[in-house]
């Protein structure tokens, strides 16, 4: 039906042929099996000419019609594909979600007005497409290679203790980490400084990488949390790092997808705003914040 209303319209199995990009014969034979099955002739074929007959007008002007409501929604399709719409399902760990999320998903929708955001911040490991999630971020290695990753920094993560536990109980060398009293993340875990690797038995046990900062702050032991989290308690000094300036750690930070097959608007522009909007992790200050 198509086929037969680009036919009238150009005029010539020929023209139309090349709109389509297919041959003259291709358009003459499901012409033909078009009449064939409709049961009359829709058109006229001369050497010179070609001539719509009366049920071929007819029948043109539904086909028309049809064609006409195929390409207003391919237009639609591909409108809302160039602009977001609806509802994006994003999940973050907590930390890097209360400290950089805010102003990326509120500059998002400020471009986006038809754009909806639900954030889901947990502390665990996420399946997108069981889930129903559309992007993720992944702080660490990545351990799904199904997933498309852009990579948007690296987070540093540092050993700190407060300088009242410094003065009770004295800086640790690397080798000394084994028996210094930590606040850890399981009742037995290794741990790294230059080149160091320690099994620590930690005085005490969390599950939050805040109640480790404050812990630390509040001289129970050593702690390995990230800068995101320690800067301002280093800057205006409540802790010290330990081991030297050098992280003790870089984390990667991803955004992931499921595919860059057909990638709704949504999901390609919110991946391209976190990429371009997105805090980087400053490194912390050694030193207290002076006073002006």
């Amino acid at each position: 039906m198509l086929l037969f209303a680009t036919v009238v319209r150009a005029e010539s199995f020929t023209r139309a042929a090349r709109q389509l990009g297919i041959t003259k014969q291709t358009i003459s034979e499901r012409i033909r099996n078009l009449e064939e099955r409709l049961g009359v002739r829709l058109l006229e074929r001369t050497t010179r000419r070609l001539r719509v007959t009366q049920a071929g007008a007819t029948y043109y002007e539904r086909c028309a019609a049809i064609a006409a409501q195929i390409d207003e929604a391919n237009s639609e399709v591909q409108q809302r594909q160039a602009e977001p719409t609806g509802l994006l399902r994003v999940s973050s760990p907590v930390l890097y979600g209360r400290r950089y999320l805010t102003p990326v998903i509120s500059k998002y929708l400020d471009r986006h007005p038809q754009a909806r955001v639900e954030l889901v911040l947990a502390d665990r490991r996420i399946h997108l497409i069981e889930e129903g999630l559309d992007v993720a971020i992944h702080i660490g290695p990545l351990d799904d290679s199904s997933l498309v990753a852009r990579k948007l920094g690296e987070g540093p993560v540092h050993f700190v203790a407060s300088p009242h536990f410094l003065s009770k109980y004295g800086t640790p060398g690397a080798r000394e980490l084994r028996d210094a009293r930590c606040i850890g993340f399981s009742a037995f875990e290794t741990w790294e400084a230059e080149g160091v690797r320690s099994r620590i038995d930690p005085v005490l046990t969390v599950n939050d990488h805040e109640l480790a900062c404050e812990a630390a702050i509040a001289g129970v032991g050593i702690a390995r949390v990230p800068a995101i989290l320690c800067r301002e308690a280093v800057r205006d000094g409540r802790l010290k790092i330990l081991f030297g300036p050098r992280p003790a750690a870089l984390r990667a930070i991803h955004v992931v997808y499921p595919s860059r097959l057909n990638l709704p608007a949504k999901v390609r522009l919110f991946v391209d705003a976190m990429a371009t909007l997105a805090e980087p992790m400053p490194p912390p200050h050694t030193g207290p914040r002076r006073k002006r």
